[in-house]
């Protein structure tokens, strides 16, 4: 049964609105709340995602402790129902003052002390707290402007709140960050939130406050809009101030694309790096190792039509064409201004010996499993240079319905080559690829070489070692996966040992593997 108690202050003192304005004012509220809620839930979800990685895990975290922290909301809420419009403005400008900032202090986590987790848990907890302490606040308010039964009441509460969940969840991707980023987006919604739960206390409500509460609202709201205004203001010095304190001193290019963001820093022969999303993509450093292992096993036969999915960056294409029968290379990539950096920027153009000149190259701006799809091309070779398999962001394109796709588009005789990820920091993660290129119908033979991990956090101190696994497609009825193999007969030690300095076949846990050293390559160049 609901507690039909009003604020104490005014409980006979009539409203200066009618009670059907005043009812739809607070739902529209209540719609607001939800709205800037959600985005303040998906904030915490895409950043820690971008910063910390595996979006499955840091999804889980949020949500399981906001859902918990909103039950302990619920409960302090009971604590202010006797004044609860004081009690809801309030919360409203903590709720806009915490959820505003929060995408603010946890890349300032991140690029200053490198870590975030901590304060994703914080965030999501406080958030869940006041978001919880809402819904019992509104149907006190509800009621005071007109007194319906209890069950009418919490189904109109509950209609706006999931009707402004669903604008507020769409709006995030569609509107807020493509228009704003996450950081202004949050400081917005943040202003919105502080405005509305201001705006209804002080008007609707403003009779049942003192002339204490009055003030203190009207200054604390003042306050939190200022600050919010503030930092908007602020956000671009700030950002560069973490881009260099997470990439360093050099960064040349920063920018959000409608895909991922595009960092690229350094410009000598040692310092350049492009970065996707927070994560290392291209080192001049020691990148050549990853490419150089990632296409030349696979270009041991047949390789006139070489077919390269991601790889925007041109530097699996340069592989590519270091052979001169190779007929034609396609790059199908999902951003195209990372083709545009490749082949523009005067540095990673030189870093990949300007394959996007060369007239046997084409590409084509499109999603990889949509591209394959559609294509009826068949192709000798091809090169799979995707984001790191461990990012749910990308976990279609290491899918066995993706390796069918794949596997269908190889000539016969043709060959997969796919990064897999990590075999030292993530092994299952290679492991569950593997499988999967298995299950896509293809043979398949994994293998390792050192280097600094293409995938990794910006930042020193990163995992070493890159996982790959070369597929053949085989012939009915034979699906031998030994040396004999048809299709990888020829992968073997004096092959492989293209892949590098130092290469490994990998076996499942519990075999040996092999060791296979190349003199050709020498020391790092």
């Amino acid at each position: 049964m609901i507690d039909h108690e009003v604020p104490r202050s005014g409980s006979a003192t009539p409203l200066p609105v009618r009670p059907r304005t005043g009812r739809f004012l607070v739902l529209a509220v209540v719609f607001v709340c939800a709205a800037c809620g959600l985005v303040y839930e998906l904030e915490l979800v895409a950043l820690a995602s971008y910063l910390v990685g595996d979006s499955v895990t840091q999804a889980s975290v949020v949500l399981s402790v906001m859902v918990f922290a909103m039950g302990i909301g619920s409960l302090f809420a009971k604590r202010l129902r006797g004044r609860a419009a004081v009690g809801f403005g309030l919360i409203e400008a903590a709720l806009a003052l915490v959820g505003g900032a929060s995408a603010l202090v946890l890349y300032a986590s991140f690029a200053w002390l490198g870590e975030s987790r901590c304060a994703l848990v914080g965030f999501s907890l406080v958030i869940g707290v006041l978001i919880g302490a809402e819904i019992p606040l509104l149907m006190t308010l509800i009621q005071r402007v007109d007194r319906q039964d209890a069950g009418g009441a919490v189904a109109d509460l509950f209609a706006a709140d999931y009707v402004g969940a669903l604008v507020g969840g769409l709006a995030f991707p569609f509107l807020l960050l493509p228009m704003m980023g996450q950081l202004s987006g949050a400081l917005f919604t943040g202003a919105v939130n502080a405005a509305a739960g201001g705006a209804l206390v002080l008007c609707v409500f403003r009779r049942d406050l003192g002339p204490g509460p009055r003030r203190l609202l009207i200054v604390v709201n003042v306050a939190v809009i200022a600050l919010l205004a503030t930092a908007s203001l602020l956000v671009d010095d700030f950002e560069r101030a973490a881009r260099r304190a997470v990439y360093g001193a050099d960064v040349r290019v920063a920018v959000r694309t409608e895909v991922q963001e595009v960092v690229l820093t350094g410009a000598g022969r040692g310092s350049l790096g492009l970065y996707l999303d927070g994560r290392l993509r291209v080192s001049s450093r020691d990148g050549y190792r990853y490419h150089e292992a990632l296409v030349h096993p696979a270009m041991n036969g047949a390789h006139r039509r070489v077919l390269i999915l991601g790889g925007g960056d041109g530097l699996a294409a340069r592989e590519a064409l270091r052979y001169p029968d190779v007929e034609s290379v396609v790059v199908v990539e999902l951003d195209p201004v990372v083709t545009r950096l490749a082949r523009t920027d005067p540095a990673l153009s030189g870093l990949n010996g300007h394959a996007f000149e060369d007239r046997r190259l084409t590409t084509a701006t499109e999603d990889a499993f949509t591209w394959l799809r559609d294509t009826r091309d068949r192709y000798d070779v091809v090169v799979s240079d995707l984001p790191d398999p461990g990012r749910t962001a990308s976990a279609k394109l290491y899918s066995a319905e993706f390796y069918g796709l794949v596997a269908r588009t190889l000539a016969p005789g043709g060959r997969l080559v796919v990064h897999a990820g990590a075999p030292g920091a993530a092994p299952t993660t290679l492991w569950t690829v593997e499988a999967s290129v298995r299950a896509g119908g293809l043979l398949t033979r994994p293998y390792r070489v050192e280097g600094r991990l293409t995938g990794s956090p910006a930042g020193p101190g990163g995992p070493h070692g890159w996982g790959f696994v070369l597929a053949a497609a085989h012939r009915p009825g034979r699906l031998g996966t030994g040396p004999r193999a048809p299709g990888l007969r020829s992968l073997g030690e004096r092959e492989l040992a293209a892949a590098g300095p130092s290469a490994e076949l990998l076996r499942p846990p519990g075999v040996l593997p092999s060791t296979l050293v190349h003199p050709r390559y020498g020391e790092p160049r």
